[in-house]
C-alpha cells in the first residue's frame, strides 16, 4: 500500500482549506522558455497568503483538529514559513498558537509570525534545541503538536498546490519542487503520480544542503553534512514518512549551486517581475540551467537534456525574502 495521504484524502482537504487560501496563478514566459528550452509553467506560491505554499498544510492540520483539541492551541518549530502559515491558520480558526524558531531566523518571518498573533520562544539554531523546545511548550499549555512536515494531514494540504498546478496546466511532463523536510514534495508527489502517472516528479535540493540527494543515493536517511545555504527555508532533514515517500515517488533530485540559487532569483524577478526567497527559487536553477534528467533520485546518472521541448511545471514555493539584504544588486 503506498506510503502517505490518499488522492481522495488531497482532495478533500483542498476542499477544507479553500475558504482559507489563494488559488494561485501559474505564469508563463517565452523569454525563460528560450533560456530552458522547454514550456515552463510557474506556480506562484510566493503569492500565496503568509508568502508561501506553508498556508495549505497548516491550514488543513489546523481546521483538522477537532473542537477539544482546538482549545488547546498548536505548537510547532520552523524557522519561518511553516511558523508563520500556523499562526495565520491559528488566528482563523480563534485559537492561540506557539512557535518555536531558532534565533538565526531571518527577521521579516519573525515579524510575520508576530503580525499573525503567533507567540514566539527563540532557540539555538539546531533540530535538537528546536524540538526540545517544542516538547517543553507542549508540557506547560497542552498544546497540539503541529509537524512542519512529518504529518500526514500537512503533506495532504501541500499536496493541493500540485492539484491546482495540473488543472491550470495540463499534460506535465515533469512537475519540480524544493525539498528540505519533504512535506511539499511528497505531497507534489503523490498528488501529481495520481493524477498523471507517466510525469516525472523532480525534487530541487542546494548543493550545500544535499541531505535528501545523499539519503536517497544511500537507501537510509542520512544527517545533513552541511546547512551553508542561503536557501533558509531547505535546511531541514528528511523524517521516515516523507523519506518513504520520496523513495516510492520521486524520479530524481536535482543539486543547485549558490551562484545558481542567486541567478534564478535574479531572472525571476527581471523577467515574471517576481519576488521569490532563495529557497522558492531552488527549482527554477535546473530548468533554466537545462539540467533536468542529469541524476536519478537514488543519485545515479541519468543523462541530461530529457526535458528538451517538455511542458514543465515548477512551483515558486515562497515570496518571504528580506528586501534589506538581497543576494544580488
Amino acid at each position: 500500500m503506498p506510503t502517505g495521504p490518499s488522492l481522495e484524502t488531497i482532495r478533500a482537504a483542498h476542499e477544507r482549506i479553500r475558504p482559507h487560501i489563494h488559488r494561485t496563478p501559474v505564469f508563463t514566459s517565452r523569454s525563460l522558455d528560450e533560456l530552458a528550452g522547454a514550456n515552463l509553467f510557474f506556480k506562484c506560491e510566493n503569492l500565496q497568503k503568509t508568502g508561501s505554499f506553508k498556508i495549505r498544510g497548516a491550514t488543513n492540520a489546523v481546521f483538522s483538529l477537532n473542537d477539544e483539541e482546538a482549545r488547546r492551541g498548536v505548537v510547532t518549530h520552523s524557522s519561518g514559513n511553516h511558523a508563520a502559515a500556523l499562526a495565520h491558520a491559528a488566528r482563523a480558526r480563534g485559537i492561540p498558537a506557539w512557535i518555536v524558531m531558532p534565533a538565526n531566523s531571518p527577521m521579516a518571518k519573525r515579524k510575520a509570525v508576530e503580525r499573525y498573533g503567533g507567540q514566539i520562544t527563540l532557540c539555538e539554531p539546531t533540530l535538537a534545541a528546536r524540538e526540545t523546545a517544542a516538547r517543553d511548550l507542549i508540557e506547560r499549555t497542552g498544546a497540539v503538536m503541529i509537524h512542519p512536515y512529518n504529518d500526514e494531514r500537512v503533506i495532504a494540504g501541500q499536496a493541493t498546490a500540485a492539484v491546482e498546478l495540473l488543472d491550470q496546466a495540463p499534460d506535465l511532463d515533469f512537475v519540480l519542487a524544493p525539498v528540505s523536510g519533504g512535506g511539499l514534495l511528497s505531497g507534489t508527489a503523490i498528488a501529481a503520480k495520481c493524477l498523471r502517472p507517466q510525469i516525472r516528479v523532480v525534487g530541487c535540493e542546494p548543493a550545500n544542503a544535499d541531505d535528501a540527494f545523499r539519503s536517497l543515493q544511500a537507501g537510509r536517511i542520512l544527517p545533513p553534512e552541511k546547512t551553508d545555504t542561503m536557501a533558509d527555508g531547505l535546511r531541514a532533514t528528511l523524517c521516515e514518512l516523507t523519506f518513504a515517500i520520496l523513495r516510492e515517488r520521486v524520479d530524481e533530485i536535482a543539486l543547485v549551486s549558490e551562484e545558481g540559487i542567486v541567478e534564478a532569483m535574479r531572472s525571476l524577478w527581471e523577467r515574471l517581475k517576481l519576488v521569490v526567497e532563495a529557497s522558492g527559487a531552488v527549482p527554477a536553477a535546473p530548468a533554466f540551467e537545462r539540467r533536468i534528467g542529469a541524476h536519478s533520485a537514488a543519485g545515479r546518472m541519468a543523462g541530461s537534456g530529457q526535458a528538451e521541448g517538455k511542458r514543465v511545471g515548477i512551483i515558486l514555493s515562497g515570496g518571504n525574502l528580506d528586501l534589506a539584504n538581497l543576494p544580488f544588486k
